[in-house]
């Protein structure tokens, strides 16, 4: 049985994120064409899809790390802010961001709250491994594994 941990991230997030685009419980919210991903970033994201790539992203953060909070997705999602000229300094990203998007998640169904943190929900961890076998077929490098 392949799982999403034996593709490689990127694949299994676009291919995530361009399903999610079709879901109609999944929309980015009216604030997010003009926020940036975290203080330690200059500019707002390019790619006009970076909500739903963003909600992949954070659905396979927690599928991989099992029950996780929004502070500890927002270590994973931080960054060095420039400090001009003194050295950077680590900030950790948007939990607005983080949260939004793991509550439409909840909506979908796919993850769910627990005392621990947020966890992948059976119907999420099968999404997610249907979608790695999708991948590994069209992948031939990767049917050895």
């Amino acid at each position: 049985m392949t799982t999403a941990f034996d593709v490689p991230a990127e694949s299994l997030i676009s291919a995530v994120s361009k399903e999610l685009k079709d879901n109609s419980k999944v929309n980015p919210p009216a604030w997010s064409q003009f926020v940036k991903t975290g203080v330690h970033k200059e500019r707002r994201p390019e790619d006009p899809d970076w909500w739903y790539v963003r909600t992949a992203s954070l659905l396979r953060r927690v599928y991989v790390d099992g029950p996780v909070g929004i502070g500890k997705l927002q270590t994973k999602y931080g960054g060095a802010k420039d400090m001009g000229g003194a050295p950077n300094k680590f900030r950790k990203g948007s939990g607005s961001i983080i949260r939004t998007a793991l509550q439409q998640l909840e909506d979908i169904g796919y993850v769910q709250q627990t005392e621990k943190g947020r966890t992948v929900t059976p119907a999420g961890q099968s999404y997610l491994d249907n979608k790695a076998t999708e991948i590994i077929k069209d992948i031939p490098e990767l049917s050895k594994y």
